[in-house]
């Protein structure tokens, strides 16, 4: 029985996989690649290789060149000036005297060539060879024939503007990818999404349950994949899907997993692409990106397009036509406004978007009808950074003694994927020291590695530069432990780690809100390293400019922002808009915040030197133990001052554990030079 072919399907030859179509496929590249080949050849081997010229060849030098003539077996002799060369024509009866072969096998219009030293030397010898009868022919000079060079660099250029033009048309007809990979120059305003779909190549794995914490912002984006896996559910009470959803949060919260959460579990095309995908150089491309985008998401509903980073695109237009109202930029947004929700329809499309910056997005991006809802992803409490890190633990051999729990509560502030970071960096430093398991040590040595920096034990420092820094370090640490409202103390130190030369490590309780009495306490304990060198001392010295940074930015929050003054009181200055120059407050408020900043920070340095005068005793021993051992934990602080006064909720946490445990916060920088 006749084998029966089976159709082509389509014009690609990789879909030929069973090689049913025996018969190759003529392309003009070949064709280009023998023109190339012969033109190289002509170039390179040049007048030699024309038919006729075809016979024996052999390079002597110009005393052998001399001797043939003298002897008489030359028929014809041809020089070079450019070339500097002369080519002797043997005569047919000399041929085995030159070449050791005859006629026949040597071929016709054999030769031999030398290099002459002068034309003129050249012309002398061969006239006395005339004179003695040893030559009867005639000397001739040619140049190189540039003929063809010349032919080809003439047409070269419009040779190469057919090429080029005949390569754009095959693409733009073959609709393969080009330029870019986009399918050629010509589609450029082409989507750069990429779609996830159920079964595909790109098929994501990621589910709800690998998205730890963040229980709130998981119950309202699985309503949505809920609504398009049963979306009459819904639609029988009278509601409509939202069209559009933004998470917004801070960097490493889990916005962006939380959308592949999504990928993986609505079973629905995904459309996923950046905000900076849609802007172009060129004029136009963004806003033809998102028509794009769009059509492909109707073509495909129901579907979910994902856009991160939305601030790109979406931040908010300007109202001064100085600032450029009309670029690329807000074009791009204005198609993207009009496609979430204009004249036409986009019924079963549903627009996910993350930012951290919600403040600088355009008003109308965020109106009802396009986000509908914004979906805060904050960052982890203390139970969610459990579920974390039971997540990003879950690789990692860690010894059974490992306790979670005590992770969590030493990494306050921390977002998913400053855990993450935390856990990877346990196990680089076990491995570094080739344990088998990852321990308690090494996950404090990762938190001390990531928020302080690396260890300078090797810094050079004098005994009078270590005193002043143990001085500096045990004022914060002393006041720190006799303020009601400062941060429990954990440990202090004065080895150098990343750019501080010592560092007091606290661990600030995770509240809502935070009173005044909250903030002048920790603004005097911050303020306590640069009172204790002043006193103790007798100078001040640049150790202390972190400190100062932080104070000055905590107090004009206070005043300018919060209304903590008694001579501002209940008065906000804080101007969101960002194309806004002016401050929204005069010179003479301006005088006045100025005041009272300066009045704030020297109540609670004046407050900090009375404590320390107080507690001159308690400091001193603790100075000189930090200089004895560099590194000092609460359990020893207690010993010197005897218990707190106050126990604050985290204190009560830690009972049970260890002081010993990583810092979260501080640091004492030196000036930047």
């Amino acid at each position: 029985m006749a084998e029966q072919k089976k159709p082509r399907t389509g014009g690609n030859p990789n879909n030929q996989k069973n090689g049913n179509n025996k018969k190759p496929r003529m392309s003009f590249m070949w064709v280009y690649v023998v023109i190339a080949m012969a033109l190289g050849y002509l170039f390179f081997v040049g007048d030699d290789a024309l038919p006729g010229s075809a016979g024996a060849s052999k390079n002597v030098t110009y005393t052998v060149f001399k001797s043939y003539v003298e002897n008489g077996y030359a028929n014809k002799i041809v020089a070079n000036k450019d070339e500097g060369t002369v080519k002797m024509y043997v005569k047919p009866e000399h041929y085995r005297d030159v070449f050791k072969q005859g006629v026949k096998d040597a071929g016709k219009q054999s030769f031999v060539q030398a290099e002459f030293p002068s034309a003129d030397k050249l012309d002398e010898f061969v006239t006395a060879q005339q004179e003695l009868g040893n030559f009867k022919g005639e000397l001739s000079y040619k140049r190189s024939d540039n003929t063809f060079m010349q032919v080809f660099w003439n047409l070269f250029p419009l040779l190469l503007i057919i090429f080029v033009w005949m390569f754009i048309m095959r693409r733009m007809g073959s609709g393969g990818g080009g330029f870019g990979g986009m399918g050629g120059i010509f589609n450029v305003g082409r989507s750069r999404a990429q779609l996830v779909e159920k079964g595909g190549e790109n098929e994501s794995k990621v589910t709800f349950k690998d998205v730890a914490g963040q229980a709130s912002a998981k119950q309202e984006v699985q309503e949505i994949v809920e609504f398009l896996k049963n979306p009459k559910k819904f639609t029988d009470l009278g509601g409509k899907i939202p069209k559009g959803a933004l998470l917004v949060g801070p960097p490493g919260t889990g916005k962006t997993l939380l959308a592949k959460a999504v990928a993986g579990e609505a079973g629905v095309p995904f459309f996923s692409m950046s905000g900076s995908d849609f802007v172009e150089m060129f004029v136009g491309v963004g806003a033809s990106r998102v028509r794009d985008l769009f059509r492909q998401a109707k073509e495909k509903a129901p579907c979910i397009i994902f856009i991160d980073e939305i601030d790109a695109v979406g931040r908010a237009r300007a109202n001064n036509a100085m600032m450029g109202g009309n670029d690329e930029r807000e074009s791009t947004l204005n198609q993207l406004l009009t496609e979430m929700d204009g004249f036409g329809t986009n019924s079963g499309v549903i627009i996910l978007a993350a930012t951290n910056r919600a403040d600088i997005l355009d008003k109308a991006l965020l109106r009802a009808g396009r986000f509908d809802r914004q979906i805060h992803v904050d960052l982890p409490d203390l139970n969610e950074r459990k579920a974390v890190f039971k997540v990003h633990l879950k690789p990692i051999k860690v010894d059974k003694s490992l306790d979670i729990d005590l992770l969590a509560r030493q990494t306050p502030g921390f977002s998913g994927a400053d855990i993450a970071n935390v856990c990877n960096e346990a196990a680089l430093i076990a491995a570094r020291h080739g344990k088998q398991s990852v321990t308690k040590e090494d996950f404090i040595a990762a938190v001390d590695r990531i928020v302080g920096g690396l260890e300078k034990k090797t810094k050079v420092m004098t005994e009078e530069e270590k005193r002043t820094i143990a001085l500096h370090e045990a004022g914060h640490a002393t006041i720190s432990w006799n303020l009601q409202y400062a941060n429990p103390l954990i440990k202090v130190t004065i080895v150098p780690r990343g750019r501080a030369l010592g560092a007091a490590w606290y661990l600030p309780e995770e509240r809502q809100i935070t009173t005044k009495e909250q903030m002048l306490d920790e603004m005097c304990a911050t303020l306590g390293g640069r009172a204790a060198e002043e006193l103790f001392t007798g100078h001040i010295s640049s150790g202390a400019m972190n400190d100062l940074e932080r104070v000055t930015k905590q107090a004009y929050g206070m005043i300018a922002y919060m209304g903590m003054s008694d001579a501002l009181p209940n008065l906000c200055y804080y101007n969101q808009s960002e194309y806004q120059w002016q401050r929204p407050y005069s010179e003479a408020t301006a005088q006045k915040i100025d005041d009272e900043v300066k009045k704030m920070i020297a109540e609670q340095y004046e407050r900090a030197k009375a404590l320390l005068l107080e507690k001159r005793e308690g400091h001193a021993a603790l100075a000189d133990l930090l200089v004895e051992r560099e590194v000092v934990y609460a359990e020893d602080v207690e010993k010197i001052f005897g218990k707190r006064p106050w126990v604050s909720r985290t204190e009560e946490l830690l009972e049970t554990d260890p002081p010993q445990t990583p810092p979260v916060e501080g640091g004492d920088e030196p000036p930047v030079e």
